[in-house]
Parts: structure tokens; C-alpha cells; sequence
């Protein structure tokens, strides 16, 4: 296992091109990615395996690698007794949703590193998450779980047996829950689970960590539109607010970090995942849509730019994540010494920034300084300087600016510079709503070319793959991909009206449906027919960090079907209400996204089409009401021939193409007469 490289240690995950598969491949650790190899030699040589799960950008993954696998003592005890199999999660999600749910049932929490024991048929006998090298305050170590429980598997075969058989069975069993009707119910329930978790002073979900949950945030936009209720935008506009002043956010370099470690935001854990930032951008773009608010259309932008600058390819694809660490040290990068600001910035302009960012000599951090504005009233700020409100943002902007000049000077931390397809489709969504909110072209042709860059690259032979990352396409597509697919195309639809995109989001769900289909109960399982088989073959409605596959696919679907006029998308989504109902009625809060689709058939969803000629000042004019405003219930098909839609929406296309513009509202596939009166139809709308 010894090279003659720098390096003294090589195993086999030299050969991968996953970022945090090749952060160990330099262990002691005899790492196997996961294989048929693998789990021959567990066989062969009777040994249970190790599968160890995480990613490039997981804080506690480095600490468990330096304190374990980069031993040399404690790699010898792993490698003499188990075979050991790393994974990137973000790779491989279907291997990372059956496990952690495994260990969520064994020790009623989860989260990565994830590690998990099995016998050479994958059937999984204990788990856990981080484990410290040696027993401490009643932590198992990691070293005395190697031994004893390689005692166990030795000593007692046929009871660890009998534990990943039960386990198996029990797993297989949760993945088919009971159905039934989804009746309105559960929306108020939702509702009041968020308002009970809801932090009134800080805003946000519980107390510590604090997670953005921005699916939590669409929800609530769209219960305030149902149901004319104060309080639900209340809590969106409150923890939008107060994320976007709290050190959570990047106030030099823009974007979101993970979570908050705090319950007022302040102190972040200090990565920055793609997803986050795309789900971030499309809440405050819709925020703005909602209230007008001039500062949530500057925090998409602003978070949008950081994206555009810091995260995206030469080719038009958007990388993964920021690690938190640089240097050895959790957000090195991020912090400042108040001698530090005044160095750069001057006496008077750093008197100025420090006062607004709450920059000391004490620090809030450590010793130093997360520039952030939770207790920062500008209006006093300005009072306290002798200058207007407008002259002290203008003085900020010029100090982040030359603050950002300097940390760019800084060791940067690592990048995780994979593309993964479903977070690209996220971001694409983000940049294609962004665009026609805010009427800014360069965001749409943003979303375009990264939609481009997924169709040159990350198809092989018709099928679409999950992970791009230095010239190699590797492992097939998962659900979560397609439905963040049919999101990203039905946003750029809305975006462009380009009939090419109904086409492509036609064509997608009809492959998605044949890949991922469950004929017996409906909804879409996680990995395709045409995939490898494991223990279980998850159906995730549940939300994380992200919405489930299966909650973006139902309310895509939804909107699909009144775009294309194609009834089977709705009754697909039908048929998932149906299978998920027992989920989303016992945790509604969980549950979110999905529910936003409930939400939506109640909310007497429209199409509008609008015939006339592009260039048109009316035609114009209505499209802007349509695309700028926040209407979830309406989808909108716009064009200056209708026949050229017969492919894609067939009902639209049976419209007339007419010397001026016209629009027609349409209802459950019954359209309005033709209106002219453009004035008319806003009003209308408006109301």
C-alpha cells in the first residue's frame, strides 16, 4: 500500500475522481470505493465491512479522518479485521439514504461522517456516526467498535446475521408506507408545527443549529397567499431578514454558509453548499415577489453573484461546496481582527465599517471578528457619523469591496469543484426565476448555458448521469436529478416561453416515470430500474436539507400538466398524493414541499395564454405583470404562433394567431374568451 511518491500511503481510491473519495486516498486505511470488488474479498476472506460515509466539505469527516484513518495503529486494526469501503454521499445518495436510515433507527439521530458495519451481503448489524479514536465520556471509540465488534462477528456469527437480517427486513418495511386521501388537514398542521418551533426573536426553526429550511419558507409564502394569513409571512419575512444580517450570511463575499451554530444566527459552520444558496436565492426572489422589498432582490442578486464569481466552470456548470477550513482552521477565511479592518480600510472608514459590523478588539468569535449586522441600526449609525443613510451604505459597499480585495489574498478554503446534477438543476431554476422576476437578462442566459452544459455533458447514450468532475461523467442519474430537472425546465420555460423546454421537460418526465415509477403504490423510487440493486430501494417524500425527489416531482408534475395540457402528469401526481399521504400526514412540518403541491390544486390553479407578436408593447407589458408578480397558483404560456406549439402544448396551440395581443384564462382545461384589453386582464389577475 506504501508509494514511493511523497505520499507514503496509496489505496485504491487513487483512482477516483470524487473529492473526498481522493482526500483518503492517501490513508493507511485499505479504503475500497464501493464495488463488486469489495465485497468479494469480504466473502472471500470472511470479514464484515465498513462502509464510511461523508463528503469533501464535512467538518467532522476531517476530524475522524485525522484522529483515525490517517493512524497508522488504528488503520492497522481496521485493515486486519474489515474490509473498508468509503462513499461520497453526494455521489451516491441512494447508498447514503438506506444506511442513514439505518442508523437513524439504531441510534435515533444522524448525520456524517456516517458509519456503518455490515456482513459481506450488505445487510447492515450496528452504526453510528462520528466516533472519537478512544472511549471517552461515553462515546464508544473507534478503535475498541473495530474490536469488538469484529469479536462479535467472529464469535457470534448467527446473531449478527440474525441483526442485519432483522434490520433489513425493518427497513424494507418503513419503505412501504400505507396510503390513502390527503385532505387539507395537514396544511394546518404544518403550519402550526413551524409556528410552534418558530423563534419570535430571531427568527428561523428551533433553537441550535439553526438550519435555513428555506422549502419551510416557500410553504409559508404560499399558505399566506391561500389563506390570507399575517403571521405565516411574518415568520418568512422575519428569519429572512434576520439571516440576511447575521453572520450565517457572507457580508464581504456574499452567499450563504451551511447553518448557524447559534440561535441568532451569528456564528456560522462556516461551508458553503451550492443547494443552500440556490434554495436561499429562489426565497428571497420570491420574498420580493411578495412584499416588493428592495432588500430581499438584493440578497438574490448578491447571492447569485457570489455564484456566478466563486462557483461556476469555465463550461457553464456550477461547483458543489466550499469547505469551511482553511489552514487547518474552521473559518479562517471569513474572520477579522479590528486592527485588521482599520489597516485596510483607514482610521475614518474603519471606525465606520466596525461600528456597522460589529468589529472589536474583543471579537465575537474566537478572538475575531464574523462582520455582521444583527444589532446594527444604520439610521443611528449615520446619526453617529454626521452622514445620510445613503452616504454611510455607499462608504460600506466601497469598504467591503476593498476588504474583499484583500481576502481574496488569503489561502482560500478547499473547493469542491464536482458537478453533480441535481444541484446544478437547482441552481438553474434559481438563476431562470431570478431572471424574470427581476427582468434581468444575463441571469436567464446564466440558467441556458448551464442547462446546456448538463445536456453536452452529462448524458451518455440517451441516459442522464448523476456527477461530472475533470472531464469524467460518472453514475446514472437518481430521481432527485430528474425532478430537479423538470423544476429547472419548467422555471426556464416561464423564463424564455422557448416551446423547446416543454419539449425537454415532456421528454424528462416520461423517462423519469419509466425509470423510477412504482406501479404497485405509485411515487418514484431513488435509483432507476437499470441501476445496480441494493438492500432497499428508498421512496424518500421525507425533506432534509433539500426537498425530497419526490415532493419537487408532484408539484413539477402538477404544473407540467397545465403547461402541456397532458392529463397523465396529473394524474401521476395524483396517484402520489395518494401513495405519500401517511408520511406527510404524520410530520406535516417534514413534509413542506410536498405539501406546497396540495396547496396549489387547491389554489384553483389558471393557465394563461397570451397570442401576439413578440415586440408588441401589450404583449410585453402583461408579460412582465405575469413574470415579476408572485402568482404560484398560475402557470403562463406565451407565444406569436400558437400552431408552433402543437407539439408541446397542444391545447394552446388550438388558439388563433390574431394581429394583436390576446390572452385567455384558463381552468381545468376551459379557456375564457379572448380578451384584448390588456388593462382588464391585470385588474382581473390582480384581484
Amino acid at each position: 500500500m506504501k508509494n514511493q511518491a511523497n505520499q507514503p500511503y496509496e489505496n485504491k481510491l487513487i483512482h477516483e475522481k470524487s473529492p473526498y473519495l481522493l482526500q483518503h486516498a492517501h490513508n493507511p486505511v485499505d479504503w475500497y470505493p464501493w464495488g463488486e470488488e469489495a465485497f468479494e474479498k469480504a466473502k472471500r476472506e470472511d470479514k464484515p465491512v465498513l462502509v464510511s460515509i461523508g463528503y469533501s466539505t464535512c467538518h467532522w469527516c476531517h476530524v475522524m479522518e485525522r484522529e483515525s484513518f490517517e493512524d497508522e495503529e488504528t488503520a492497522k486494526l481496521l485493515n486486519d479485521r474489515f474490509v473498508a469501503i468509503k462513499v461520497d454521499r453526494e455521489e451516491r445518495p441512494e447508498i447514503d439514504s438506506i444506511y442513514m436510515k439505518v442508523c437513524q433507527g439504531l441510534t435515533g439521530q444522524g448525520g456524517w461522517p456516517l458509519n456503518v458495519f455490515l456482513t459481506s451481503d450488505q445487510k447492515p448489524f450496528y452504526a453510528g456516526t462520528y466516533f472519537p479514536k478512544e472511549s471517552r465520556y461515553n462515546i464508544p471509540g473507534f478503535k475498541d467498535a473495530i474490536i469488538q465488534l469484529y469479536q462479535q462477528y467472529k464469535e457470534n456469527p448467527d446473531r449478527i446475521t440474525g441483526i442485519g437480517d432483522k434490520i433489513t427486513a425493518s427497513l424494507q418495511e418503513r419503505m412501504n408506507a400505507e396510503g390513502g386521501e390527503l385532505t387539507e388537514e395537514p396544511l394546518h398542521n404544518a403550519f402550526e408545527q413551524m409556528q410552534n418551533s418558530f423563534d419570535t426573536i430571531f427568527g428561523g426553526f428551533g433553537q441550535s443549529p439553526k438550519f435555513p429550511s428555506p422549502h419551510m419558507l416557500m410553504y409559508l409564502l404560499r399558505y399566506y397567499r391561500q389563506y390570507d394569513n399575517d403571521l405565516a409571512l411574518t415568520m418568512v419575512t422575519r428569519t429572512l431578514d434576520a439571516m440576511a444580517k447575521g453572520g450565517i450570511y457572507d457580508h464581504v463575499g456574499y452567499g450563504f454558509a451551511r447553518y448557524a451554530v447559534d440561535q441568532e444566527w451569528l456564528v456560522p459552520h462556516f461551508e458553503k453548499m451550492l443547494y443552500d444558496n440556490a434554495m436561499l436565492a429562489l426565497t428571497y426572489t420570491e420574498a420580493y415577489q411578495v412584499t416588493g422589498e428592495e432588500h430581499y432582490k438584493k440578497v438574490a442578486c448578491d447571492v447569485l453573484e457570489y455564484v456566478t464569481r466563486d462557483m461556476t466552470s469555465e463550461q457553464g456548470g456550477f461547483y458543489s461546496a466550499e469547505d469551511a477550513d482553511s489552514e487547518g482552521e474552521e473559518g479562517k477565511f471569513y474572520v477579522w481582527t479590528e486592527s485588521e479592518v482599520h489597516d485596510i480600510l483607514g482610521d475614518k472608514l474603519g471606525s465606520l465599517y466596525c461600528k456597522a459590523y460589529d468589529i472589536t478588539s474583543k471579537g465575537n468569535f474566537e478572538g475575531k471578528n464574523i462582520p455582521n449586522l444583527i444589532q446594527t441600526d444604520l439610521s443611528k449609525v449615520a446619526k453617529s457619523f454626521s452622514m445620510t443613510e445613503k452616504d454611510v451604505n455607499k462608504q460600506l459597499e466601497e469598504a467591503r469591496k476593498k476588504l474583499y480585495e484583500v481576502r481574496e489574498k488569503r489561502i482560500h478554503p478547499y473547493k469542491d469543484d464536482k458537478i453533480l446534477t441535481s444541484w446544478n438543476m437547482l441552481m438553474i431554476a434559481a438563476f431562470a426565476k431570478a431572471g424574470r422576476v427581476f427582468a434581468e437578462h444575463t441571469y436567464t442566459q446564466t440558467a441556458e448555458e448551464s442547462f446546456r452544459f448538463i445536456e453536452e455533458n452529462l448524458v451518455i447514450d440517451g441516459r442522464l448521469m448523476a456527477r461530472y468532475r475533470d472531464g469524467e461523467v460518472k453514475f446514472k442519474a437518481y430521481h432527485d436529478d430528474y425532478a430537479y430537472g423538470l423544476w429547472a425546465l419548467n422555471e426556464l420555460y416561464e423564463a424564455t416561453f422557448k416551446s423547446e423546454y416543454l419539449l425537454k421537460a415532456k421528454k424528462l418526465s416520461d423517462e423519469m416515470h419509466d425509470l423510477f415509477w412504482d406501479d404497485s403504490a405509485g411515487g418514484f423510487y431513488l435509483y432507476g430500474h437499470d441501476a445496480d440493486e441494493l438492500i432497499a430501494r428508498p421512496k424518500d417524500v421525507h425533506d432534509g436539507a433539500l426537498p425530497s425527489g419526490n415532493s419537487v416531482a408532484v408539484l413539477q408534475l402538477l404544473r407540467l400538466s397545465k403547461l402541456t395540457g397532458e392529463a397523465k402528469y396529473d394524474v401521476w401526481a395524483n396517484k402520489m398524493f395518494t401513495a405519500f399521504s401517511g408520511d406527510v400526514s404524520s410530520y406535516s412540518s417534514g413534509h413542506a414541499y410536498f405539501l406546497m403541491s396540495k396547496l396549489y390544486t387547491l389554489s384553483s390553479p389558471k393557465e394563461v395564454v397570451i397570442v401576439g407578436d413578440n415586440g408588441d408593447t401589450s404583449k410585453e407589458k402583461i408579460e412582465e405583470f405575469l413574470q415579476q408578480n408572485f402568482f404560484p397558483e398560475l402557470t403562463v404560456i406565451s407565444t406569436a404562433d400558437p400552431t408552433l406549439l402543437k407539439e408541446a402544448a397542444s391545447f394552446a396551440a388550438e388558439f388563433e394567431k390574431t394581429d394583436t395581443t390576446t390572452i385567455y384564462v384558463c381552468e381545468n382545461f376551459s379557456c375564457s374568451l379572448p380578451e384584448t384589453n390588456v388593462e382588464k386582464v391585470i385588474k382581473e389577475l390582480d384581484n
